[in-house]
């Protein structure tokens, strides 16, 4: 699948206006049988009572749906939240298009953009609702922005809602018109809304979350004992989530504007996640039907990929991508595809790579940091990894080799960042790893550091995400002995993975998949350290994050690709926006940081056979988040 990236650069232009289909007549509006029920019964007002006077009117891919059924897609484990998430959808105030091509109205109906891209109004839907029934209004909005995005008591202000080190401005015009206000232009505010961490804006309802803040709360400490909570800010947590986090979906009493809401939650002992309609839900199909289609999603809880994958053959999986799409996976799903009663799909990669190994370059043991901080030790490193091999065994022959960065064919690509220092030369490396002095080897052939000690460190992987980055890591450790360096594989949870390293920087090196297009709205950690996936420099993300008052101070060069990177998030102008980025590219390239195997290539889901309007291919990526812009929400069951 292609996609058109000028399309989409050119969307995130300022001047835009960005505006919702024309609505369907009221008199025209149906509902799923269990709805209509419960309003002619009086426990519901009716839909059209329920659904803004403008709802958002969706063109269903293939057909319009017929209501009814359940959706089983399978989690793994108690730290898969992210996965709900993008079943779900981030219903934030813009999103993507299913084809990742350009940005669309979500939860705002229309949008705005001064011609200095400074100024974003959002017009609202007049009469939307949270999935109680209360009214989703702009306090909504100020109460995301000013008691909580905003508010250094609970979090620090992030990147994506600043300019220039100055938080964004927020300011109610009426109840459906909120305006966004920054200090300098920014060409990347609405698809940074557009990404799953784009959504704060209106994550919260004011109404039911304000409970537990200090502000509204003048009985706050009360509340945060009676809940067992350490402080407010626990509490709140504990109770409204966040994006990130399983609390999000663990409160079947906190309001969402999601097409389906929490019945059985994600908490410690569940067995199973159930999600039944939103009565409220805000989208309706060009037909006048209101969304979702689909009665509940079914999400059991496996302990390990094996289990999802006996449950695909087997017929309990009706959708599923996430765990199920390694390669050492395909032949057993293609097999299975009758038995099971599905189709397979593709999920494209937009750019990158599926793993990319960071070196800690401030990893807290001086002597590793020292040496992972020598350019020429990362470039023996690469040379001395045999990327056919791994690709022929871990990845089943399917790959090219690649270090980092967009394909060919993107208006982004980088031949350089893509492509040095992948030939696979264990004589080039182990002259490489001469010249910086490790010459001296211990009895079992591993270069000895100046202290004496032997070269060991390890790389935190989690296995169950990709499992096939174990098998290549491993491929490596075996590779790397060969030029006298010691690697052990660490496989971690991966809460304890992001602790590990995300918060407490005591990693050696870890991997992480470095899918990468370097459009608006997709960070770009592997090029420069903004974001706390960006784990060869940690506590320079902390720094870039807090405006110096947290981490440590980079290095000249990552302070210049820092202060380009913000440049690049300002400008209005998609060509100077690119030539930005290719800047940063150069320098990234030139400092040789980050290095990887081969090219993100497409991975394969499955979806039942009559399980319709699930497109045959997809976009591949977190910023998009796969499959959420392509709408579950208009999935439905052939009869």
């Amino acid at each position: 699948m292609s996609f058109t990236a000028r399309a989409l650069l050119r969307s995130c232009a300022a001047g835009a206006l960005l505006m919702t289909a024309l609505p369907v007549l009221a008199a025209d509006y149906k509902e799923a049988p269990a709805l209509a029920a419960a309003a002619k019964a009086g426990k519901l007002p009716p839909v059209e009572q329920r659904l803004p006077e403008h709802p958002e009117v969706v063109k269903p891919l293939d057909a319009i749906g017929t209501y009814g059924g359940q959706l089983r897609f399978g989690l793994r484990g108690s730290s898969d939240h992210n996965h709900i998430l993008r079943m779900v959808g981030n219903q934030g105030l813009v999103r993507w298009d299913p084809a990742y091509t350009k940005l669309v109205p979500n939860v705002a109906e229309k949008v705005d953009v001064s011609p200095d891209g400074k100024v974003f109004t959002f017009t609202l839907r007049k009469g939307m609702k949270w999935s109680d029934g209360k009214p989703f209004t702009a306090d909504d909005i100020l109460f995301n922005v000013d008691d909580l995005i905003l508010n250094a008591e609970f979090s620090a202000p992030q990147p994506r809602y600043m300019t220039g080190g100055v938080p964004m401005k927020v300011e109610k015009i009426d109840d459906a018109t909120v305006k966004f206000t920054f200090t300098e232009p920014y060409g990347d505010f609405l698809a940074e809304l557009a990404s799953p961490l784009g959504q704060h804006p209106v994550l919260y309802a004011k109404h039911y979350c304000s409970q537990f803040h200090p502000k509204y709360n003048a009985n706050i400490a009360d509340t945060v004992k009676a809940n067992n909570a350490t402080d407010w800010k626990n509490l709140f947590l504990q109770k409204c989530g966040d994006i990130e986090i399983p609390a999000r979906w663990g409160n079947v009493d906190r309001p969402t504007l999601d097409p389906w809401v929490v019945k059985d939650p994600y908490t410690g002992g569940a067995t199973r996640v159930i999600m039944e309609r939103n009565p409220y839900f805000w989208q309706v199909d060009t037909a006048g039907n209101q969304l979702p289609y689909i009665d509940e999603l079914n999400a059991p809880i496996a302990q390990d990929v094996e289990s999802l994958i006996l449950a695909a053959i087997g017929g309990r999986i009706d959708f599923g991508l996430r765990h199920l799409d390694a390669p050492a996976n395909r032949a057993v799903l293609a097999e299975n595809r009758t038995k099971g009663g599905y189709e397979m799909f593709e999920a494209s990669a937009v750019g990158g790579t599926n793993m990319v190994i960071n070196l800690n370059l401030m990893a807290k043991d001086k002597e590793l940091r020292e040496l992972f901080n020598k350019k020429d030790f990362r470039i023996a490193l690469s040379h001395g990894m045999n990327r056919k091999e791994i690709i022929d065994t871990a990845l089943l022959g399917d790959g090219e080799p690649w270090q980092n960065g967009p394909f060919e064919n993107h208006p982004n690509f980088h031949k350089r960042i893509a492509t040095q220092y992948l030939e696979y030369d264990v004589a080039k490396a182990n002259a490489l790893l001469d010249g910086l002095g490790l010459t001296k080897r211990g009895p079992d052939g591993t270069r000895l550091l100046p202290s004496g000690r032997p070269i060991k460190f390890k790389i935190d992987v989690i296995p169950t995400l990709q499992p096939e980055q174990v098998d290549m890591l491993q491929l490596i450790e075996r590779q790397w002995a060969k030029i006298g360096i010691d690697m052990d594989v660490n496989s971690l949870e991966r809460t304890f993975f992001y602790e590990r390293t995300s918060n407490s920087n005591d990693h050696d090196a870890a991997v992480w998949g470095g899918q990468a297009s370097w459009v608006p709205g997709e960070i770009p950690q592997q090029i420069v350290p903004v974001h706390h996936d960006s784990r060869w420099g940690i506590p320079w993300v902390q720094w870039y994050k807090t405006g110096g008052k947290q981490g440590e101070e980079p290095p000249a060069s990552v302070k210049e690709r820092m202060k380009l990177y913000d440049e690049a998030r300002a400008t209005t102008d998609p060509e100077k926006r690119r030539a930005l980025m290719l800047k940063i590219a150069d320098i990234a390239a030139d400092e040789f940081e980050v290095f990887s195997v081969t090219k993100a290539l497409p991975t394969y889901g499955i979806a039942k056979t009559n399980l319709k309007n699930v497109p045959a291919t997809m976009p591949s990526s977190w910023y998009y988040p796969t499959p959420a812009p392509t709408l579950p929400q208009t999935w439905f069951w052939a009869k």
